[in-house]
């Protein structure tokens, strides 16, 4: 009898683990690493594609079951994977080791004057939608919606705007403000991602990162991710892209050596 209450206490104290582990749970954790730089490392769960965000002491928390392969970088550090294990859900802490990737510089103090801007300033009245050069020519040059069978301007489109229409002229300047939009999104990635996590994090060569700048923005994914200012998708998204960039480089550059041979 005390034997199998033995085995029954055993099996009520083990029996939930394994059902959480089974299923998906919380898993909270901790980055390790000789860099005093830990907020802002992005967690990301590949099999579940969800993710978190490392705070200033380098913990986290992220859903994940046994099995699951959590994929965790930063710019300053060397990008780490681990699968979860069974004996993962047993410990209070899944603790991470990560390298340190780059010389870190010294802290700068930034001040972010949010009030001061054009509005508060006078130059333009509050609320006033504001356009990019491309879009203004869109608007100048009067593409509105008409009864296309009987050609009857709509919506106060003007005779140039007709005009226009007609001759291809608003055509040309929809295609200049899709080519703008995505020089805009190449200058905003820039500023989200450093040269150097493209370089050292990504792998791609330095002289191919303009390249995929232009690469990037055609992906339907990583446009909804930066519209969405889902930093942590778009970092994922980037990865994939990455390694199909890289690929196709590799196959440009075995293709051209075949025809030079």
């Amino acid at each position: 009898m005390k034997f199998m209450a033995k085995r029954l206490l055993l099996l009520y104290i083990f029996f939930p683990l394994v059902v959480l582990s089974q299923n998906d749970s919380i898993v909270s954790g901790k980055i390790v690493s000789e860099s005093s730089l830990l907020e802002g490392i992005h967690v990301i769960n590949l099999s579940k594609r969800n993710g978190a965000i490392t705070d200033a002491r380098g913990y986290f928390q992220i859903k994940a079951k046994v099995s699951d392969t959590l994929q965790f970088s930063a710019v300053n550090l060397k990008a780490t994977r681990y699968v979860m294990k069974q004996s993962d859900y047993s410990n209070d802490l899944l603790l991470i080791k990560m390298e340190s990737l780059i010389t870190e510089l010294e802290e700068v103090a930034i001040i972010n004057y949010k009030n001061i801007n054009a509005v508060a300033l006078g130059i333009v009245p509050a609320n006033q939608k504001t356009y990019t050069p491309a879009e203004r020519k869109l608007a100048a040059a009067g593409d509105f919606k008409w009864y296309s069978p009987l050609l009857i301007p709509l919506g106060g489109m003007s005779v140039d705007g007709l005009i226009n229409s007609i001759s291809g002229r608003t055509a040309m300047l929809k295609k200049e403000l899709v080519v703008e939009r995505k020089e805009l999104l190449q200058a905003k990635t820039s500023d989200y991602f450093e040269r150097k996590y493209f370089i050292e994090t990504l792998k791609i060569p330095d002289e191919f990162v303009d390249g995929f700048l232009f690469y990037i923005v055609e992906n339907e994914k990583f446009v909804n991710a930066m519209k969405d200012k889902n930093k942590t998708m778009a970092t994922f998204v980037l990865s994939e892209l990455a390694v199909e960039y890289l690929k196709l480089k590799e196959l440009e550059t075995s293709n051209k050596n075949a025809n030079e041979n």
